[in-house]
């Protein structure tokens, strides 16, 4: 059988592991592009989009410029340095 020419989100989402939710996300950013068909929610993406797509993540990760994940215990420390202790109200500026 030959490659289908357009996927949906959902054949998106299990080509790069990750949920519906997330590829709609980087369609919603132009992160991926992909076009309207009919009515609502009927995105496709064109299998070479995807290939150019997973090609630039690739690219982008070899020049290091992909953001880092946040350490956790920074980001912690910085969350409890800027909101008040638990049961407590913020005082007045």
């Amino acid at each position: 059988m030959a490659t289908p020419r357009f996927l949906t989100l959902a054949d998106v989402a299990d080509v790069l592991n990750v949920s519906w939710r997330q590829v709609y996300a980087l369609v919603r950013r132009k992160e991926l592009i992909a076009i309207q068909i009919g009515g609502r929610g009927q995105w496709r993406v064109e299998t070479e989009e995807l290939e150019r797509f997973i090609a630039q993540k690739y690219a982008e990760a070899r020049a290091g410029t992909v953001p880092e994940e946040p350490d956790n215990a920074a980001v912690a420390e910085a969350a409890s340095r800027t909101s008040p202790p638990a049961g407590e109200e913020p005082s007045p500026s």
